[in-house]
């Protein structure tokens, strides 16, 4: 039976190849995942182990505490003091201490250098022959004086920058000119993210982001044959509570978990993708196995007539299914291993650097390839296996093939029912619940989705008879044997269209709440948003300094400023959200619709409440608030306005800046909105850049650039989900070309015959490309509507956290789905359409 099995597969190789196919993309995705995944992980635990490289023990700061009586308690750091204790310790080498904050570099034409989240500005720390080991410089020195800095070696590139040029560099106050003094290399794991590291002198350092005399960290190295645990048991004591002091060693093993940890999510996330187009192929294998039992009942018939038992004949084709997962596991392991090669290519050349290092196919990945072609193809040939040893020996005098029986149809038009209305019915649970029914709604989906791919063939014939009369009155006779040939079979039509929809359900339900999200924010903007100009940090990572906005209020040509400092008010036991904005101008600014009093009360001192915190908390105007502020003193502040909620703006506390300013040492002022007496224009902005020193990072945006930004963050989302659903979509065309392909050698005599009786070539073609077109048409318009009672029912979830969420249907992204799921038909048809009309018709008419 194992010899039988192996000559079906060498006699049916052309049949099998798009199986092999399906199975090798699928294989190929999880593979490529997996080799991707432990590859850039070990490449980056090597890298963080690297820069871990000499550190016996390291100390890291977390400055002052507040006391509830608003005092603080400890130092801002690790003071100079602390350091000289730890350097005399015995067994000490050297102390390095270093201090680090934001610091972007501009470009030639001041445009930010870097991803913004990881530009930063450290100190150079020479410990030992005026060097500090973890800078290599490829030219020039470090910087020795408060007006010299030196840069890493890819951001001096970038600028175009070299030994002696003045550069340009901005923290979160004003840009300032400094002198490049060196070129360094490092293993800084935020440089190789597509960051950016700017050295400073110590004192320059500690001057913009700490306190002169104080360190936020340590790095200790020790002498030769000292323990890294003797000298931590030393340190402890001398840093006190308000720091940590950990070996370097596990400090790497920390590190390394944590990319682990990182990397396993982004593997996660690919993985579900592959799931989902290896289910797909499920159908692709079940569809093609199926027909293959089919078209062989007389050959498996006769088999068991001449002494076969049953469980011979279907493990024989399980042992054909397992071959073909076994080559289709092996060409996807290869295919695999040359797509991670492919990520990491892509990754460096948009500018995440990836470190170098071997690429690792752990045996686990090898194991999972095979596994997962091998059960995933046995698995989908498991029924039509199971139905060959139910062929009985007198179907090899009879038709070659066997109808489905019209009480396993009736099995499973009942089956599918009540799963599609359990399905429903949790659905409609899970909008029920509202904000907690995410995981509900996704459960129900995918009930449904099994009731609809089981519910396909009872569904097939109404649906396309419905579509018959068009056809027929449009292409005529070919348009007529296309339909029927698309309803002759629903049980092959059915796992055909269900690759489909699967595939545009759920593009359909991503675009429909992506597009609805985009079109929120866009309302929100345009709603809200009175502003000409928001100003923030550049990539929007930071807080700006609080002289923008008193810069601002001075410059010409601008007529209104009001920063937006986030801070918190503790009201009775919780801490409140709270906006600090100027009182005079918020209002010319925001659109805020007051209810109740009036805003010019944050002028006199006192607070501002939105209308459903006010309703909660039970407060009107003139409630009294007893208040703790950020710094832990203690007020009393009178609600002097409610207004209509700003999600997304403002918090539902307001008070005048400047008591926020008062009550915090290091205010936190994410934007500044911008009110210019010209409004929106090229000569305003540049205005407002030139106020700012031309500032690389800072950013300045009109209403549209916000709206812009939003939207094009939804749509990248969008595009990296349409490319990673790709591969299930590119399988089910797959899928459409073997049902055709073996429909049409299944239909070789009616073929011959319609030609026969006059039938051109030319229109079996348009037969066969119709029954194609029909077929993918019928998937493409359940999977829409799927997709849109998906997103409307997941919509249901996210539509309070959203401000203006309403439902927006994209017809021309549905119609763009439905016209390429038309062309999918067309293109799928084009070889078996070509190998029906070339059939020699009297050759066709004698094959049985």
């Amino acid at each position: 039976m194992f010899r039988t099995a192996l000559r079906n597969i060498l006699a049916h190789k052309a049949r099998l190849l798009m199986t092999v196919l399906a199975v090798t993309l699928g294989v190929a995705f999880v593979s490529g995942t997996l080799v991707f995944s432990d590859t850039v992980g070990k490449a980056l635990s090597g890298q963080s182990a690297k820069s871990y490289d000499g550190v016996a023990v390291a100390v890291t700061s977390y400055g002052q505490t507040r006391n509830e009586d608003g005092s603080k308690e400890g130092e801002p750091g690790i003071s100079q003091r602390t350091l000289d204790k730890v350097k005399a310790l015995d067994g000490v080498a050297t102390v390095a201490g270093r201090v680090s904050g934001f610091a972007g570099v501009g470009d030639e034409n001041g445009k930010l250098i870097g991803s913004g989240w990881a530009n930063r500005g450290s100190n150079y720390a020479p410990v030992k022959d005026g060097k500090d080991p973890q800078y290599a410089f490829a030219e020039g020195t470090g910087p020795a004086r408060a007006d010299q800095v030196a840069l890493d070696r890819e951001t001096a590139r970038k600028g175009a920058y070299e030994v002696g040029d003045k550069v340009r560099v901005a923290t979160n106050g004003p840009v300032k000119e400094y002198t490049l003094t060196g070129v360094f290399t490092t293993d800084d794991g935020q440089v190789n993210a597509g960051g950016s590291l700017v050295l400073f002198t110590t004192a320059q350092a500690q001057q913009l982001y700490l306190k002169p005399g104080y360190y936020s960290d340590l790095t200790v190295a020790a002498k030769a044959g000292a323990s890294a645990d003797t000298l931590l048991s030393a340190i402890r004591p001398l840093v006190g509570e308000n720091a940590e002091a950990k070996t370097g060693a596990a400090l790497a093993d920390e590190q390394a978990k944590n990319i682990e940890r990182e990397m396993g999510a982004f593997s996660t996330m690919l993985l579900i993708f592959a799931g989902i187009s290896l289910f797909v192929g499920v159908f692709l294998i079940y569809n093609t196995f199926t027909m293959l039992v089919a078209q062989r009942t007389k050959e498996l018939a006769l088999l068991s007539a001449v002494g076969a038992k049953r469980g011979q004949v279907m493990r024989s084709v399980l042992t054909e299914a397992g071959l073909v997962g076994v080559i289709s596991a092996t060409i996807g392991l290869a295919g695999g291993i040359g797509l991670a090669v492919a990520m990491r290519s892509a990754m460096n050349s948009f500018g995440a650097k990836i470190p170098a290092g071997e690429l690792v196919v752990a045996p686990g990945t090898i194991v999972t390839g095979v596994v997962i072609g091998v059960v995933v193809t046995t698995l989908a040939a498991l029924i039509p296996a199971w139905r060959t040893g139910r062929i009985p020996p007198v179907a090899a005098m009879g038709s070659a093939h066997l109808p489905a029986t019209a009480k396993s149809l009736v099995v499973r038009n009942v089956f599918g029912s009540l799963l599609g209305l359990l399905g429903i019915g949790t659905v409609l649970l899970g909008v029920g619940q509202g904000a907690d029914g995410k995981y509900t709604v996704a459960a129900g989906g995918f009930l449904l989705m099994l009731g609809l791919i089981v519910l396909l063939p009872l569904l097939s014939r109404p649906v396309i008879a419905a579509i018959r009369p068009v056809l027929e009155k449009v292409f005529g006779v070919p348009g007529k044997l296309a339909a029927q040939n698309a309803v002759r079979n629903p049980r092959r039509t059915a796992v055909t269209a269900a690759s489909l929809a699967i595939g545009l359900t759920l593009v359909t339900a991503m675009s429909v709440i992506g597009i609805t999200v985009g079109k929120a924010v866009d309302r929100m903007s345009t709603d809200k948003l009175k502003a000409d100009y928001k100003v923030s940090m550049a990539m929007g990572v930071g807080s700006l300094d609080k002289s923008v906005a008193e810069t601002l209020a001075k410059a010409p040509g601008i007529t209104a400023v009001s920063p937006q400092t986030a801070t918190a008010l503790k009201v009775g036991e919780q801490y409140r959200a709270t906006s600090g904005v100027n009182p005079a101008t918020i209002g010319e600014l925001l659109n805020v619709e007051v209810t109740g009093g009036s805003l010019a009360s944050l002028g006199r001192g006192e607070v501002a409440v939105a209308e459903k915190t006010a309703k909660s908390q039970k407060l009107t105007v003139g409630s009294v608030l007893d208040v703790t502020f950020e710094d832990g003193k203690k007020g009393r502040l009178k609600v002097g306005a409610v207004y209509k909620d700003l999600e997304g703006m403002l918090s539902p506390y307001l008070i005048d800046d400047r008591i926020a300013l008062a009550h915090s040492d290091t205010p936190y002022i994410p934007e500044v909105y911008v009110n210019t007496k010209g409004g929106e224009s090229k000569a305003s902005e540049k205005a407002i850049i030139d106020a700012l020193g031309n500032n690389p990072a800072v950013n300045v945006m009109t209403q549209q650039d916000m709206r812009n930004e939003m939207g094009g963050m939804i749509n990248t989302a969008l595009n990296i989900m349409y490319g990673l659903l790709g591969m299930a979509l590119i399988i089910s065309v797959l899928g459409v070309v073997n049902t055709l392909a073996m429909s049409v050698f299944e239909r070789t005599q009616e073929i011959g015959m319609l030609r026969a009786v006059g039938l051109d070539r030319g229109r079996v073609k348009n037969m066969i490309r119709l029954e194609s077109v029909v077929i993918s048409l019928f998937g493409a318009a359940l999977g829409v509507l799927s997709g849109v009672f998906l997103a409307w029912a997941g919509g249901t979830t996210i539509a309070k956290s959203i401000p203006h969420y309403s439902l927006v249907l994209p017809w021309d992204r549905i119609g763009i789905f439905l016209l390429l799921a038309a062309l999918v038909g067309v293109l799928a048809a084009m070889w078996p359409a070509r190998s029906a009309a070339r059939l020699n018709m009297l050759t066709a008419i004698k094959t049985e």
